[in-house]
């Protein structure tokens, strides 16, 4: 039996407590009524977007968020599941992320280094969650995380998948190194 992408995905924002933006759209399979009429992003913003993603998880001994096509599934999520003003928010914020990287680093994201993106990224994080920090960057996390762990990827290489699990252990040795299991 294959996971059914769907499915998990109304269980992990079930366990995040539905705190994600889009979680009703998600949960009822209802689209927000007020979008951004023909909202499209171009090639370009999308391989942004897997640079972003890529840089939040980066390939180590799993690949990592841009190996599963993370800037699509943020497009989409964004364009099937945000409210009007979501959309606009996040565009603004990637929009934001761009030049303010530009002028702080010096250089285009696309062609920095990994340890330029890391710190940058770093910083927004160290702010998204003060009162009047980049709450853009809190959709980017939560979108990245949740595509990736969604993933083929993501649930069979980073975390341990068992499709047919067997009986239910609530007490399981855990060794150092040992993998979170998949949902």
């Amino acid at each position: 039996m294959a996971m059914n992408r769907r499915d998990a995905l109304k269980s992990v924002v079930l366990m995040m407590g539905g705190t994600m933006v889009g979680a009703t759209a998600i949960l009822t399979g209802c689209s927000p009524e007020k979008q951004i009429e023909g909202l499209d992003f171009t090639p370009e913003e999308i391989a942004f977007l897997d640079e972003i993603g890529d840089t939040i998880i980066p390939t180590t001994d799993t690949p990592g968020a841009k190996a599963v096509g993370i800037g699509s599934f943020m497009v989409m999520m964004v364009k099937d599941t945000y409210w009007e003003d979501q959309q606009n928010e996040f565009i603004d914020g990637l929009n934001k992320l761009r030049a303010g990287f530009k002028d702080e680093v010096g250089s285009d994201f696309m062609s920095a280094s990994a340890e330029q993106r890391t710190s940058y990224l770093n910083k927004l994080n160290a702010d998204a969650n003060k009162e009047d920090g980049p709450k853009y960057f809190n959709m980017l996390k939560d979108l990245t995380v949740l595509g990736y762990f969604t993933s083929e990827i993501g649930a069979s290489q980073a975390l341990s998948y068992v499709e047919v699990p067997g009986k239910w252990e609530p007490c399981i040795d855990y060794k150092k190194g040992d993998k979170a299991y998949a949902i």
